[in-house]
């Protein structure tokens, strides 16, 4: 009955270490507003377009370690995507807008973009914003 239960506890002690999240003291995290896309807020896919269409989506970063989060650059992986901030120092718990702007011309079928934002964080010194989407040639009648 004793080893019984000294296994039961056992048990039960590795399914809520296995269930724990493991937190690190450093968090920035990098979201953006609109409910499309919930499984990777670091993604966003405008889904299908017209070739020729200009797309906007604002990403939300977000400092939340104790300590200023510098934003030294910001690079695009085409020269189709350009992307600012808002802000390029964040208080802890501030928040800043990264907005990128996709230009479809001259693509056909699916597009991955990426941006870059390059912090003076050592512990997350890049990250990385992707966007998707379905470029379709227009038909006109």
């Amino acid at each position: 009955m004793r080893k019984a239960i000294i296994l039961s506890l056992l048990g039960l002690l590795i399914f809520q270490f296995a269930s724990t999240e493991v937190r690190t003291g450093l968090s920035i995290k990098a979201g953006y507003c609109a409910e499309k896309e919930k499984t990777d807020p670091n993604q966003w896919d405008f889904g299908q377009i017209k070739q020729g269409a200009v797309l906007k989506h604002d990403f939300i970063l977000k400092n939340e370690t104790n300590n200023i989060l510098g934003i030294n650059s910001i690079h695009t992986s085409c020269g189709c995507t350009v992307s600012e901030s808002a802000k390029k120092s964040l208080l802890p718990q501030e928040s800043t807008t990264v907005t990128v702007t996709f230009k479809s011309e001259g693509y056909l079928g699916p597009v991955t973009q990426f941006v870059y934002v390059n912090t003076d964080n050592p512990n997350l010194e890049i990250i990385k914003f992707t966007i998707k989407a379905q470029v379709e040639v227009s038909k006109e009648i």
